[in-house]
This record gives structure tokens, C-alpha cells and sequence, in this order.
């Protein structure tokens, strides 16, 4: 799937924190060439046919061509994201160090990991550029030179071992992704081409967690997003749109993956006013 990332006509890219909460993600590419700077969690990122399982200090570049998801991740992960337009990336990639950057889909290795110093002095750098947002000029100056430090510091880093991903492992998370209401392990064994009993134990293996517990995640995220576009759903009704079956349901899985009780989210995001029925 192509995204389009509307970023503002006078910035160049953008540069901002991520998590669990809020971000559902479907298997991607963009025109913007990304960095990902892994700060809390773990998680795994499925790229074409590769595995990454990462962790802090993991850095990541993703290419305009380079379809990509991250499964798997834990309830406290977080990182930082950047991503520089095609214009940007030709004006200011241009040592011979740099020039990988200028390519759609380079091969080779994709994920790094830094040393907890280099990783304490990018988020420091990485807070300052994002601070200054509201002067583009500056913004764009910091975000130039963030985009080309990040990338010396992945050149000089240790290789993140990557494993091979089974195109129906891919298939059936992409599939999950797409619809995470009504498949259950045979309609996606059927459909990935494998039979049941092996499609359920290699997906457990490449990405660290059954389908079931995918699945439920991905309904997660299908809620939080449901739930916080402000178009004043009840919890009940973002929870069966986003593919739970009860409210039974969506509470335990949402207190099994989030580590809390709706209530207690829907508290902290201060809608108190709505009366759930925990």
C-alpha cells in the first residue's frame, strides 16, 4: 500500500515520536525515504521477505520502495521516526558516503544497532530539530543535518541479524492487517497456502507471537484509532467495529495487551464522561 504523508509544502521532512498507543500500521511505502530509532520495547519488522526483531538502540532505513510492517511490537515500545522528501534527499545527499540514500531500494542490510551513547546523543539531537517545527527554515537546516549524522552513525554500526520470512507468514499478517475481524487460522492458512497446524506454528516463530495474539493487537490498534478520531463512538461501538465479538472480549484482550483497563485509558484520555460497561 502507498501512503501519502501530507507533509507541509514548507518542510522537507518530518521528525516526531512514536508508539504503541494510537499508530495502527498497515504494510507500507512512501515517496519520503524513513528512519526509524528504536528508544523502549521490542518489536519485529517485516521487510519483503526479511525479519528484523528489534530492539532500543535498533536503527532502521526504509526505502520508497521497500514495502514494510511492524508486528509484534510490546505495549511500551516507542521510537523515533523520521523521513526526508526526494527533493531534500537529492540536495543534500550528495557525499559519496551519502549516495546510497538517493536510491528507491537499495539491498544489503537495513537494520543497525547503536551503542546506548550514540543512541543518548541522536534522541538529544533528534528533540532539538523537532522543537523547531514552527520555523521551517530551521527546521529544515536541523533536519538536513540529523538525516545525514544518523546515517554516518549507521554506517559505523553493528549489524542487526535478519532472518527469512515465509511469503505466506507475510501473506497472512498482511491479510490480519487488512481485515482483523472475521479471519480465523483456516480461511488465512487457505488463503496463504500452507495447511493450518503449519501456517500457526511458523507465524509463532518468524514473529514472536501466535495469529491469535496478532490478530488481537491489530484489533487494538483498530480500536485506539476508532476511539480517538473524536467522532464520538462509544467504547462498545469502536470495540465491535474494530473486530471484537463482546465487550467481554475486548476487555480482557485490551486489559491483556495494554496492561490496563479501558476505564482506566478512557480516564486518562478524559473522556470520563462516558459510561463504559466494565
Amino acid at each position: 500500500m502507498r501512503y501519502h504523508l501530507n507533509l507541509p509544502v514548507a518542510w522537507d521532512g518530518n521528525l516526531w515520536r512514536s508508539g504503541y498507543l494510537g499508530h495502527a500500521r498497515q504494510k507500507h511505502r512512501h515517496a519520503e525515504l524513513e528512519w526509524n530509532l528504536v528508544t523502549r520495547g521490542t518489536g519485529t519488522y517485516l521487510l519483503a521477505n526479511r525479519k528484523y526483531r528489534i530492539m532500543r538502540g535498533d536503527l532502521l532505513w526504509l526505502f520508497p520502495a521497500q514495502e514494510h510492517v511492524l508486528v509484534g511490537e510490546t505495549h511500551d515500545f516507542e521510537m523515533w521516526v523520521g523521513v526526508l522528501k526526494p527533493h531534500a534527499i537529492r540536495r543534500v545527499a550528495t557525499d559519496p558516503e551519502a549516495r546510497t540514500l538517493r536510491q528507491a531500494g537499495p539491498m544489503g542490510i537495513c537494520c543497525r544497532r547503536l551503542t546506548l551513547s550514540i543512541l543518548a546523543r541522536l534522541e538529544a539531537l533528534f528533540s532539538e530539530v523537532a522543537s523547531t517545527r514552527d520555523q521551517p527554515g530551521l527546521f529544515n537546516a536541523g533536519l538536513a543535518y540529523a538525516f545525514l549524522a544518523t546515517w554516518q552513525q549507521f554506517e559505523r554500526a553493528v549489524d542487526v541479524p535478519v532472518d527469512d520470512v515465509h511469503p505466506a507468514v507475510e501473506h497472512a499478517a498482511r491479510l490480519i492487517r487488512h481485515d482483523a475481524s472475521d479471519l480465523d487460522l483456516h480461511e488465512l492458512a487457505r488463503k496463504s497456502g500452507l495447511s493450518a497446524s503449519r501456517l500457526s506454528r511458523l507465524f509463532k516463530r518468524q514473529t514472536g507471537v501466535t495469529w491469535v495474539d496478532f490478530r488481537n493487537r491489530e484489533r487494538i490498534r483498530n480500536f485506539l484509532h476508532l476511539y480517538g478520531t473524536g467522532q464520538r463512538r462509544t467504547m462498545l461501538a469502536a470495540a465491535l467495529q474494530a473486530g471484537f465479538g463482546s465487550y467481554p472480549q475486548f476487555y480482557r484482550v485490551f486489559r491483556h495487551v495494554l496492561s490496563q483497563t479501558p476505564n482506566d485509558y478512557r480516564r486518562r484520555m478524559g473522556t470520563g464522561s462516558e459510561q463504559a460497561a466494565e
